[in-house]
């Protein structure tokens, strides 16, 4: 029997509420409330007996298109139920730093988003070493980043397999550029924002002939995001220093973000919460950032609006936003079962097949030129050519070096936006505080 317990969605500065907005609260904090879960406490177990019925736990933040995969395991692991727990983004990551803390209520299989992975491989001690279930065999399948990204510091020990990458692109609504008065066409659209520059001047244009109750965009958060993605440093440097003050990309994406906010071209609505699903459904802007994994989530929130979405080029060229690794955490009893579990899920196999279903895209670039992904096109987004579009961003995107605090760091910056946004500070208050909130992240 396969159980699916919670139905929130989430993801990362926003697959969440934004990512952004909402900051992690410490794991001591969260002490009291590291109850339930999936594995006892302890060391943990080494594998079921022969032909004992035993459950699984598998903790997501929102819906990664496993429930199929979840039977076809089944039939191969006859004697395993498997149970799923959804919750938020901040929810998720915030109770697994408290239960790895206490010892207790992880669940056998946990996902950790791009952004907090490297909070976690930094406790190698609290997760199974893969390599023992033979995972290092899987090292030549991966985009070499993404395989790394999930290795501890000794790199020696494999804390997470990949699942999807979200290599950017602009999602944008063709009835709502074709009212303004602007090209529709998705490649003429492409070539109107090489920049985020030119991306504030198409905003500008829009606004003037905008539909009654359409904003350019839905709100800086992701933007924000997409920009420091962009970059070749983002939020810390390659020796694990934060170094939001001094690198200049950073304060570019700030300062363009609070141009747009201040050529009101924002919704003001922050990312994954109840206010942007509505958005969604009532067409409320024209615009978002577009992570292969967003696809699903946009179709899923605005149902009626098939034909009216297409893709675009992201302004300012490759990037990265999202992507997950799957981890087994050690206080769980069944340490073999679960890691089969783990290698199934992300087998070259099953990302296409997730891809497919649901939008998250492969990090496995064998699967790139193959017909099944390449040729793929989604109909609700007027036959875009998703497989294209998102093959050629994965392979473009430059990885950047995220630290161990990445989260906290960009919730901070993402908070100080939202000030400017509601107007409690100025543009250069809000900064001043965001340097200051950040110098306290350690």
């Amino acid at each position: 029997m396969i159980k699916i317990s919670g139905t929130q969605r989430g993801f990362p500065m926003g697959r969440s509420r934004s990512r952004l907005l909402v900051p992690l609260v410490s794991a001591a904090m969260l002490m009291v409330a590291a109850c339930g879960g999936g594995g006892g406490a302890g060391s943990g177990g080494q594998g079921a007996a022969p032909g004992e019925k035993i459950k699984l736990t598998v903790g997501l933040f929102g819906d990664f298109g496993f429930g199929p995969l979840y039977e076809e395991f089944k039939k191969t692991h006859p004697n395993i139920e498997i149970e799923e727990r959804q919750a938020a983004f901040a929810d998720h990551h915030t109770n697994l730093a408290a239960r790895l803390a206490t010892g207790a209520g992880a669940a056998d299989v946990e996902a950790i988003e791009v952004g907090y992975i490297s909070s976690f491989t930094a406790q190698p001690d609290k997760f199974v070493n893969l390599r023992d279930y033979g995972a290092g065999e899987r090292e030549k399948d991966y985009l070499d980043w993404k395989w790394k990204q999930g290795l501890a510091k000794d790199g020696s020990t494999i804390v997470g397999l990949g699942t999807d990458v979200g290599g950017l692109a602009m999602c944008y609504r063709r009835d709502l550029f074709e009212k303004a008065g602007l090209p529709s066409d998705r490649d003429e659209v492409s070539q109107l924002w090489p920049t985020w520059e030119k991306y504030i001047e198409v905003g500008k244009k829009f606004t003037e002939k905008a539909p009654d109750g359409a904003k350019f965009f839905d709100g800086p958060g992701e933007i924000f995001r997409a920009m420091i993605g962009q970059a070749p440093v983002g939020v810390y440097d390659e020796n694990d220093n934060i170094v939001v003050a001094t690198n200049p990309h950073v304060k570019q994406a700030w300062d363009l973000s609070v141009q747009m906010i201040q050529a009101g071209l924002s919704a003001k609505i922050g990312a994954f919460t109840p206010e942007w699903n509505t958005g969604f459904a009532k067409g409320s802007f024209a615009t978002v950032v577009c992570p292969a994994w967003m696809t699903a989530y946009i179709q899923d929130q605005a149902k009626n609006a098939a034909g009216k979405w297409d893709i675009a080029a992201i302004p300012g060229g490759a990037g990265n936003s999202g992507g997950s690794h799957l981890t087994v955490p050690k206080q769980g009893k069944h340490h073999k079962e679960a890691a089969e579990l783990v290698m199934f899920l992300t087998s070259p196999e099953n990302q296409a097949k997730v891809f497919k279903s649901t939008g998250n895209f492969p990090s496995i670039p064998a699967l790139y030129d193959q017909p099944d992904i390449q040729d793929f096109k989604k109909e609700f987004f007027n036959n875009a050519p998703v497989g294209k579009i998102f093959s050629d961003a994965a392979r473009n995107l430059k990885p950047q070096h995220l630290g161990p605090k990445e989260g906290d760091v960009r919730t901070a910056i993402g908070n100080g936006l939202t000030r400017v946004e509601q107007g409690k500070q100025s543009p250069d208050e809000a900064w001043q505080q965001v340097l200051k909130d950040v110098e306290k992240i350690r």
